[in-house]
């Protein structure tokens, strides 16, 4: 994910042997300005709005968003937006309820969430999934990394 404007402002750190150049882990105000800017999903939260949906950055709004009437599947570009913007939403809930977990950035690539593990997870992958067919479940995954 290329973000030109967020490039400028942010602290960039050695790479380490995974390419990671950036994280929102280290308490910086860039970080929290780019975990603010991940977190805005609009179409999502516009969606979340039509069904009443509340997405207040809990594991229950998780479950809500899972229980949606999917009609966003008939638009293919719709559905390729809501699936990005569920991917950041599921990976902003995990970051700030799970101890440990961070966004990490790599170079020419989408932000993903990392465990204090270690263990990485391609949210946006797993938000374009749950859009394109409900599976995984975004309450699942985030079950199964709030175990860990």
């Amino acid at each position: 994910m290329n973000i030109p404007f967020v490039g400028n402002r942010r602290k960039k750190q050695p790479s380490a042997p995974g390419g990671t150049v950036l994280s929102a882990d280290d308490g910086s105000p860039d970080a929290d300005g780019l975990a603010d800017l991940l977190s805005t999903c609009e179409l999502l939260r516009a969606q979340a709005s039509e069904a009443d949906v509340r997405l207040d950055e809990s594991a229950a709004s998780l479950e809500a968003l899972d229980q949606l009437l999917p009609r966003w599947r008939d638009d293919a570009e719709r559905a390729s937006w809501l699936g990005n913007d569920a991917g950041l939403y599921l990976g902003t809930v995990i970051v700030r309820t799970v101890p440990g977990a961070a966004w990490r950035i790599r170079p020419r690539s989408r932000p993903v969430v990392r465990l204090a593990s270690g263990r990485e997870f391609d949210v946006v992958e797993v938000g374009h999934a749950w859009a394109e067919s409900g599976v995984p479940e975004l309450s699942q995954l985030y079950a199964e990394v709030a175990e860990n």
